[in-house]
């Protein structure tokens, strides 16, 4: 059951300018690609759709004056700068990436790239000068970890009245997730919350994760999601449940696909303004001019049927704090 529609209508519309289907170039193509960790996000993709749909609004139409070319690392990163080369070679004008491994590969290939999600703090990672100056080839969007781990927390203590240990599940070899990490474990143990920290750089890392967490039971699970985390997913969900443990999410495809809940910046903004950001390259803007944007948009949602499955009983008060509740 969604809510706020109206919201998001108002925030896809407020992307269309009526005047950019005249500003393009009579007679050019312009060459987008797209870079992720894991799956490529294809012209048929979910994301993907968003991108070419908010383009089309702009006068760039698929096939026609526009051509998009996706590539996927599927979990090894060490690929990224072959992906990059490929796209390189087809002389793109913009990259869209996912991820911190993908923009700071990209950052040394000067193609102009934007950040769609997941780059983390860019400025702490030192992959742009400023967020009102990138100074570079990335732009996009920017995380705000300490005042969303704030929210996240407060949604887990509505969950778990009595909530006092927090295991936390990042992927230490992703700088820019590490920092998340940080950022969400200082707002924790200010808030009072004990940490349990649970870093990982391989799949078989989950097997010891799970372990720690069975000697000695969190109360809450919070998963900082990135390409390890999210393509190890399953076998989160599937611990979380077996443990009866609520479990908080960055993002909504996560609670789609099963697990309790999330609370992050909607996906569909993301992608529609990074989208915006490639229209402005493609007139000739400069990521290095173009500064980092902040989500305007966020949702908590609710998986009802994973809460039933592991005999969580959902207090009335968070069902009516819900975007959108999965039955």
């Amino acid at each position: 059951m969604k809510r706020r529609e109206f919201l998001a209508l108002l925030g896809a519309a407020a992307l269309i300018d009526p005047r950019a289907a005249s500003a393009q170039t009579p007679g050019r193509i312009y060459h987008l690609g797209t870079l992720h960790p894991a799956s490529p996000v294809t012209d048929g993709s979910p994301f993907g759709k968003i991108v070419v749909k908010v383009l089309a609004q702009r006068g760039y139409i698929l096939g026609q004056n526009l051509t998009f070319d996706a590539r996927g690392a599927m979990g090894d990163v060490a690929k990224l700068p072959a992906l990059l080369a490929e796209l390189k070679a087809r002389d793109v004008d913009a990259i869209i990436v996912v991820g911190y491994p993908a923009a700071l590969a990209a950052k040394s290939t000067g193609i102009p790239t934007v950040g769609a999600l997941g780059l983390g703090d860019p400025v702490e990672t030192r992959m742009i000068d400023s967020l009102a100056h990138p100074g570079g080839n990335i732009t996009g969007i920017s995380d705000v970890a300490t005042e969303l781990t704030t929210k996240r927390l407060s949604l887990l203590k509505e969950m778990s009245p009595k909530l006092q240990k927090v295991a936390m599940l990042w992927n230490k070899d992703d700088l820019g997730m590490s920092l998340r990490y940080e950022a969400s474990a200082k707002v924790a143990q200010a808030s009072g919350f004990t940490v349990q920290a649970l870093g990982v750089r391989e799949p078989d890392d989950f097997n010891e994760a799970f372990s720690v967490m069975s000697s000695d039971l969190p109360d809450a699970i919070l998963m900082v999601a990135d390409a390890l985390t999210t393509l190890n997913r399953k076998r989160v969900f599937e611990f979380a449940a077996t443990k009866k443990i609520p479990a908080i999410y960055e993002y909504d495809f996560l609670v789609h696909d099963g697990g309790l809940m999330s609370y992050g910046p909607d996906l569909t903004e993301s992608f529609e303004r990074a989208a915006a950001l490639v229209d402005r390259i493609f007139k000739g803007a400069k990521p290095a001019d173009l500064p980092f944007e902040q989500p305007t948009r966020y949702q908590f949602v609710l998986n009802l049927k994973t809460a039933k499955s592991i005999g969580l009983e959902i207090p009335p008060t968070l069902l009516a704090l819900a975007d959108e509740v999965i039955e």
